[in-house]
């Protein structure tokens, strides 16, 4: 299928064009034309999979059919998203995808002062993204008005939840206007979204691409038992490996960020944080070195993370293990995006086993077991055993307790050698 298959008009085909585009995506195939026809829609896909062009494209086109009878310089489109880095990153795409159209977007959130916000909101706009905080700020202060609105989208509903947005969100949507076109995205379905799509959408359309909360399957996926206090090392030790060429790090915490970038900068290795305590511009600038190589890693939370797009992240590194199981497959989502092949790092010390046996239950996969690397927690050895002699001869497998236990792992040189491939086939789901 090609993008002209979906009956979009000749200045959105221009534009996808010329962003490189010819084929769309499934969930762009699949919801275009439900969005087009005016239904309301539920869409479950996973991140990396065209969500913002699946819904950005079919709206672009309606306000333009629309625009002869509409007043314009009104607000009439309405994306709420759970972070800054995500807004930004819908509101380019609106951009992009409208450059032939006339129609302006403007992208408020806070962090930031509002006064620009508001002068570009009082300047007249078409579709606004926002978070939902200063979203509210602004309705309260009168900056901003509602009632005009025709289409609602609620992307990363399951984010929305995870970070506390929920009462936000439903008291946006109590000053809504009844009739209106409602579109919720999200990469899982809790019941609490499952629920507050229930009241808002109307005889809705469902979109599935993938099952939810799967792993995408081209990432190559694996695991170190490693002690806490030796993480840093294995760390370090990967990132001697120069084919990490721009790797995403995921810690637990905003102090562990910091304390983390600190260390590898005094081991010369090249790093920024991007969290929830950084300031706008200190967040953008990280992200913006990431994107263009100059950073080689990002080290990130999972509420700055959330919504980072950026192409040819060759690895993610889970450094902290985290306690909620669908945040792993966000966090892996970050590599392979747009069907790409990546590959997932995670680090387990002895006091997350609980977490990753979670993970193993949600994506329906055992993640397979390095053994060969020079941290090996041996607290955790004689359980690493009866796990990976089960994992069907997954690349990396552990090498004999033979090999194991002689100095430098067999190799000569009484250091470990990095992992090894054999070429066997993967675990299936």
């Amino acid at each position: 299928m090609q993008f002209q298959d979906l009956k979009l008009i000749d200045p959105l085909l221009r534009a996808v064009r010329a962003e490189g585009y010819d084929e769309p995506t499934p969930i762009q195939a699949q919801a275009v034309p439900h969005v087009l026809a005016g239904k309301d829609l539920v869409g479950c896909a996973q991140t990396g999979t065209g969500k913002t062009a699946a819904f950005a494209l079919p709206i672009l086109q309606r306000l333009v059919a629309a625009n002869q009878n509409r007043q314009r310089g009104v607000i009439r489109v309405l994306v709420l998203s759970p972070t800054r880095e995500l807004a930004s990153q819908i509101g380019d795409s609106f951009t992009a995808y409208g450059r032939h159209t006339g129609l302006k977007n403007v992208v408020i959130f806070g962090g930031v002062g509002q006064q620009p916000q508001v002068q570009a909101v009082r300047r007249g706009v078409d579709i606004l993204v926002a978070t939902p905080g200063r979203l509210l700020d602004l309705m309260n202060q009168g900056v901003i008005n509602l009632n005009t609105i025709e289409f609602f989208v609620l992307d990363e509903a399951d984010r929305m939840l995870d970070m506390g947005f929920i009462h936000d969100v439903r008291r946006v949507i109590k000053v809504l206007p009844k009739r209106r076109q409602t579109l919720l995205f999200s990469a899982t379905m809790p019941q609490d979204i499952q629920d507050l799509a229930n009241h808002i959408l109307i005889d809705p359309v469902r979109v599935e691409v993938t099952p939810q909360a799967t792993t995408v399957e081209k990432i190559d996926q694996s695991v170190f038992f490693v002690a806490k206090k030796d993480k840093r090392a294995l760390l370090e030790h990967l990132l001697d490996d120069k084919a990490i060429r721009r790797v995403l790090v995921f810690t637990r915490t905003k102090h562990g960020a910091n304390k983390l970038v600190q260390q590898l900068d005094r081991a010369r290795i090249q790093a920024e944080a991007i969290h929830g305590n950084k300031s706008q511009t200190a967040r953008e600038r990280a992200l913006s070195n990431f994107k263009s190589g100059k950073t080689r890693v990002l080290v990130a939370t999972d509420i700055a993370a959330r919504g980072i797009d950026v192409e040819d992240v060759t690895h993610v590194i889970n450094y902290d293990l985290p306690n909620e199981p669908e945040s792993y497959v966000h966090r892996i989502g970050r590599t392979a995006r747009a069907g790409a092949s990546g590959i997932a790092f995670s680090f387990c010390d002895i006091e997350e086993r609980k977490y990753l046996r979670d993970i193993e239950k949600l994506i329906r996969l055992r993640v397979p077991l390095v053994t060969e690397h020079p941290y090996v927690d041996t607290a955790e050895e004689s359980a690493a055993n009866g796990k990976s002699s089960s994992n069907g001869g997954h690349p990396r497998q552990q090498r004999s307790r033979q090999n194991e236990s002689q100095p430098g792992n067999g190799n000569g040189n009484g250091r470990s050698r990095r992992p090894r491939r054999r070429r066997n086939p993967r675990p299936t789901e």
